[in-house]
C-alpha cells in the first residue's frame, strides 16, 4: 500500500492497480491474488477449503455449547475462554478417524474416550477442576468425602451436530450426608450427549464447574 498526490482524485482499478480513499489521504495498492472462483475449484487451494471447512465446523459447535453455557462462562471471567475452547473443539475434531479430512466432526471426536478426556479436562477460567470434586458413571455423580459443596447442579446437554442445535435440561442434586446420588436420564444413550456441572456452598457460590 502506498499514499500519492494527484491533482485528479481517482478512485477504483486501474489495471492492476486500485486507488481509494483512507483516512483523508489517497491510496494505491495491487490488487489482491486471491480469486472466489479459483478457490473453490482450484486444486492446489483443496487443503486450504478442507480447513476452511473444519475450522467453519468446530467455530459453531463451540458457539453453541458455550451458548448454552453462558450463565457459568460470565462466571468464570476469562476474557479468552473463546479462543481456549474453540482450540479444544479443533483438537477434538482431529480425533474423527471416521470422516475424510475437511469433513472431520467434533461430534465423531467425542466418540472417543480421548475426545471425552479433553472435554473433562478443559478449565473454566480460575474455578477449581470439577474432577477434584466428584465423578460420574452410569448417571451418578459422586463426591469425594473431603468436597464441601452443598448440592450440584448438572446440566445434561444433546448435541446436535448436523443442525448445529443443543437441547438441554438441568437438574440440582442435594448431597444431604450422600456421597452419590443418582440424576435422571432425559436422552437416550445413542444420543451425543456432554455433561456439565457446577457444585454449589452454602452461600449459593460456585465453587467448582466443569465437564463430567
Amino acid at each position: 500500500m502506498a499514499t500519492y498526490e494527484s491533482v485528479i482524485k481517482i478512485t477504483g482499478a486501474v489495471g492492476d492497480l486500485v486507488f481509494y480513499t483512507l483516512n483523508g489521504k489517497n491510496v494505491v495498492r495491487k490488487k489482491s491474488g486471491f480469486n472466489k472462483a479459483a478457490f473453490k475449484k482450484n486444486p492446489s487451494y483443496e487443503k486450504v477449503r478442507q480447513n476452511s471447512s473444519e475450522f467453519g465446523h468446530c467455530s459453531k459447535i463451540g458457539k453453541i455449547i458455550r451458548k448454552s453455557l453462558e450463565v457459568y462462562i460470565k462466571e468464570a471471567g476469562d476474557p479468552l475462554l473463546y479462543q481456549k475452547f474453540a482450540k479444544v473443539m479443533t483438537t477434538i475434531k482431529d480425533l474423527d478417524t471416521l470422516s475424510e479430512r475437511g469433513k472431520r466432526t467434533v461430534e465423531n471426536g467425542l466418540k472417543t474416550e480421548d475426545g471425552r478426556k479433553l472435554l473433562r479436562e478443559f478449565q473454566l477460567g480460575t474455578f477449581h477442576d470439577i474432577s477434584d470434586c466428584v465423578r460420574m458413571k452410569d448417571h451418578v455423580l459422586y463426591k469425594n468425602e473431603l468436597c464441601r459443596s452443598e448440592y450440584a447442579v448438572i446440566m445434561t446437554m444433546k448435541l446436535d451436530a448436523e443442525n448445529y442445535s443443543i437441547e438441554s435440561s438441568e437438574e440440582i442434586v442435594h448431597w444431604n450426608q450422600q456421597q452419590d446420588k443418582s440424576f435422571k436420564k432425559y436422552f437416550s444413550e445413542d444420543d451425543i450427549l456432554i455433561y456439565f456441572v457446577a457444585l454449589k456452598n452454602e452461600n449459593d457460590k460456585i465453587t467448582h464447574m466443569g465437564f463430567v
